[in-house]
């Protein structure tokens, strides 16, 4: 019998990102092998189901659309046999208080490092005061942990040189290749009235921190269109930089997910220039769909994008060489999709809770 596991997490639906599809899709996955997965996040418009739990939330006040929960515990998942914080603030303060007044593990997952945002939201002085804090405060509270979960061997990495004490475990992420695999792309070109020739593209939620204004500089000198799709607080500077270029640039907005595998069959690479990334979620989905990743050579991408294989690399900064990638992997599009779709099968979801499932049997067995 699988333990029923407590979720706490201050991102989540209707917000749409890698964590919430993360958790949604672990919490889908481990529910289909017969476990009970609860998860609580901050209350909004979403309509929970009978396994989520919204507490009272407030609005965040540097960052549009994105709340705080309070750090409440409901009712429901008061009786867990483990407990796993998906978050070091609000919610997860109520996720570490459970575990230790019911005495069961408390397992973390480090998806987001956090001070890295910082530089986005404040002026330099603030930033670097702020990054220091939230430093600190984020390690104080991993290793409040019995164990802590990360979806890439560079993030484990960064904890353990921040001192990071508990085992740390590398759980991708994971993705559903049954619903990402490839599709039809030349339908959603037609749909969206997109040009037949390259198409070079990004979706997902646009931040300063994801340097998208790149995607641009780099795109100029190239006989390509781009296409955005997803929103966020950087769309209206990003929108301004493509009025700018002497390019094709588009903007979808927010894509259904049941789109998301024809829009990335419609593209000739999809492109990824965010150095902040623990995994980068959309990249794998768009390798399971055959469409090769040009991605900084930065955090977790460095990793989940394999050079030469599933796609190809340029140095953070280097516009120049964004544009060489692009290049080369057009250039190679036909050999490095075969690459992708053989790596389907070990990006799926199934195999990542095998690995989650591994940490919480070993964590309760430790207990």
């Amino acid at each position: 019998m699988r333990p029923e596991v407590a979720v706490f997490t201050d991102t989540y639906l209707p917000t749409v990102n890698g964590v919430t599809y993360t958790i949604e899709a672990w919490r889908d996955c481990w529910e289909r092998r017969g476990g009970r997965m609860g998860v609580v996040y901050p209350g909004s418009d979403h309509v929970p189901s009978a396994s989520e739990h919204p507490v009272t939330s407030v609005p965040f006040p540097f960052y549009e659309g994105f709340h705080v929960g309070l750090p409440r515990v409901p009712a429901a998942v008061r009786d867990a046999d483990l407990v796993h914080s998906h978050t070091p603030f609000g919610i997860g303060l109520a996720g570490y208080r459970l575990a230790r007044r019911r005495d069961v593990p408390f397992i973390v997952s480090f998806h987001t490092p956090t001070s890295e945002y910082a530089s986005y939201l404040f002026d330099s002085r603030l930033a670097a005061f702020v990054e220091r804090v939230a430093n600190g405060y984020e390690t104080r509270y991993l290793n409040r942990a019995d164990h802590v979960v990360t979806p890439s061997q560079s993030a484990r990495a960064r904890l353990l040189d921040r001192g990071v004490e508990p085992p740390i475990t590398v759980v991708s992420n994971g993705i559903d290749v049954d619903r990402f695999a490839p599709s039809d792309g030349d339908a959603f070109r037609e749909a969206y009235d997109l040009p037949s020739g390259p198409l070079v593209g990004y979706t997902g939620r646009h931040g300063y921190e994801k340097r998208l204004e790149d995607v641009v500089d780099a795109a100029e000198g190239l006989d390509v269109s781009v296409v955005f799709g997803g929103d966020g607080p950087a769309r209206a500077a990003l929108e301004t930089r493509a009025a700018e270029a002497d390019i094709d640039v588009r903007f979808l907005g927010f894509l259904d997910r049941d789109e998301l595998p024809a829009f990335y069959s419609a593209l000739d690479a999809f492109v990824f220039p965010s150095p902040v990334e623990t995994q980068g979620l959309v990249a794998l989905e768009a390798i399971a769909c055959g469409t090769p990743v040009v991605a900084v050579d930065a955090g977790a991408l460095a990793d989940t994008v394999e050079e030469g294989s599933t796609g190809y690399h340029y140095a953070p900064g280097d516009v120049s060489g964004f544009r060489a990638a692009i290049r080369r992997t057009l250039d190679e599009r036909a050999r490095l999709r075969t690459s992708c779709l053989v790596a389907r099968e070990r990006m799926s979801v199934e195999r990542a809770v095998d690995t989650l499932e591994s940490v919480y049997r070993v964590s309760l067995e430790q207990y």
